[in-house]
């Protein structure tokens, strides 16, 4: 027996196959499989390729798969997903979750605590020791996904253009970013960012060069990653108000490819969460969070999973 668990992610799709005691017996990686900015079909593709690739050495199909993506505990977005998978061959045992919750399974081995993601996007999601979850943020660039990869990329961006047109303050992000793109001038980002393939990627991989700007003593920089720090805070905050965990104990990861690239950023949002919850731990997430669907895909194979609700009603935000 073996089961698949999959995580796609904004920027790259992870699939694991493991056998039936937990062990991995095959790994896939391919580019992002996000809806709302790849689109169905493209997702379809990324998905049937990573599927293919990791079922490849084994003739039998898995006997559960668990996929984990952004966005399909809207009901739209999950019809369509299901609808993906079914195209694909996967109509029995498959669970199809938030990519926050895999990764808080992949951390804590079960559903309870919490996770802030800052990857391409971010979000926060809990579980409480009732079992009920609530989310913040994860409504995408134009809405939100403040402090994630994208977010701290475009403030980067636009305060070089700030600098160009006298609008704002000299920074070193100017050189920096010229630098990283291989351009001369500040105008002529104009075309690279509107024009150039894969913009929001490349976009979202900026943090490093504002750790570095930061470190250096640049003003501006360290404004973007404090904003950041702050906002990945307060929907964390949100998120254990609503679950009433304020004054419990449980664990916190920090998921995605920003807190790995911008090790400030992680350290000033687990002080910040102290403030909050201090009895939680933060950690970082070294576990792959497809190993959390691996774990769910297991489960759901054994007999089902019981997938947290959402609280309905959030509370008023003074």
């Amino acid at each position: 027996m073996h089961v698949l668990g999959i995580d796609a992610g904004g920027s790259k799709t992870v699939a694991l196959l493991a056998a039936a005691d937990g062990r991995l017996v095959a790994e896939a990686r391919a580019g992002g499989a996000n809806l709302r900015t790849h689109g169905e079909l493209a997702v379809e593709k990324t998905l049937h390729e990573v599927i293919d690739q990791a079922l490849a050495p084994h003739s039998e199909p898995p006997v559960a798969v668990c996929l984990g993506m952004a966005g399909v505990d809207r009901a739209d977005d999950a019809a369509t997903t299901r609808g993906v998978m079914r195209r694909l061959g996967f109509r029995e045992r498959t669970l199809i979750v938030n990519d926050a919750l895999i990764a808080l399974v992949a951390g804590a081995g079960r559903a309870t605590g919490l996770v802030v993601v800052a990857g391409t996007g971010s979000i926060a999601y809990g579980v409480n020791h009732g079992g009920a979850a609530a989310r913040s943020g994860g409504w995408g660039p134009v809405l939100a996904d403040e402090g994630s990869g994208y977010w701290i990329g475009r403030r980067a961006l636009v305060s070089v253009m700030r600098q160009a047109d006298g609008r704002g303050p000299r920074t070193a992000l100017t050189p920096m970013v010229l630098a990283e793109f291989g351009l001369e001038r500040p105008d002529d980002l104009v075309q690279e960012i509107y024009e150039g393939a894969g913009r929001r990627q490349l976009v979202a991989t900026l943090g490093p060069l504002v750790e570095q700007a930061r470190a250096g003593g640049d003003v501006v920089a360290a404004e973007i990653l404090r904003e950041a720090a702050i906002e990945l805070a307060a929907a964390a905050r949100s998120v254990i108000t609503r679950l009433d965990m304020r004054g419990d104990v449980f664990p916190t990861f920090l998921s995605g490819g920003v807190f790995k690239s911008v090790p400030w950023l992680a350290s000033e949002v687990s002080a910040r969460l102290l403030e909050v919850a201090p009895r939680t731990g933060t950690s970082l997430l070294t576990a792959e969070p497809a190993a959390g669907a691996v774990t769910l895909a297991l489960a759901e194979a054994r007999g089902g999973v019981h997938v947290p609700v959402y609280l309905d009603t959030p509370i008023s935000q003074s």
